[in-house]
């Protein structure tokens, strides 16, 4: 297995894992969508898209989106998103993505890599505890949704 930057030849197998990936966060089937949202990404380059890829196949993916830290007055990343096809699950696919994540974020000077994850995924929680990241117990976060038109 190895990782790869996405490009729009990655473009359909990385839209229907994005749209598994939005699936599981309880939204309605949407590949016309995922794809739509996806190759906007790819052409704008407003995100990195990182693909795992096991003997030909792309077996997961993690999108990350650029910040900056104020704090720190440096660069940094959320990793927004990152799935893997339940034909890959338990093979070390999301291990291989999460440190791709950190090798992007240490090559590009970033301070820090930022995450959210449901409080109820503990198959996530304990990856990412065991690759060192931390939970925060210092701040809240708040999110507000927006009517789009």
């Amino acid at each position: 297995m190895h990782t790869e930057q996405a490009t729009l030849a990655h473009l359909e197998a990385v839209s229907i894992l994005f749209d598994g990936y939005r699936q599981f966060y309880k939204q309605n089937p949407d590949l016309e969508g995922a794809r739509r949202f996806m190759r906007e990404r790819l052409r704008a380059g407003d995100s990195h898209i990182v693909c795992a890829v096991d003997e030909g196949e792309v077996a997961g993916f993690a999108q990350l989106y650029p910040m900056l830290d104020s704090i720190a007055m440096a660069p940094g990343w959320i990793l927004h998103d990152l799935f893997v096809s339940p034909a890959f699950r338990r093979r070390g696919v999301a291990r291989t993505l999460v440190r791709a994540s950190r090798e992007l974020g240490e090559c590009s000077g970033a301070s820090l890599l930022m995450l959210s994850t449901g409080i109820d995924n503990h198959a996530a929680q304990a990856l990412y505890e065991s690759e060192g990241w931390v939970r925060d117990d210092e701040y809240y976060y708040y999110e507000l949704f927006l009517p789009r038109g």
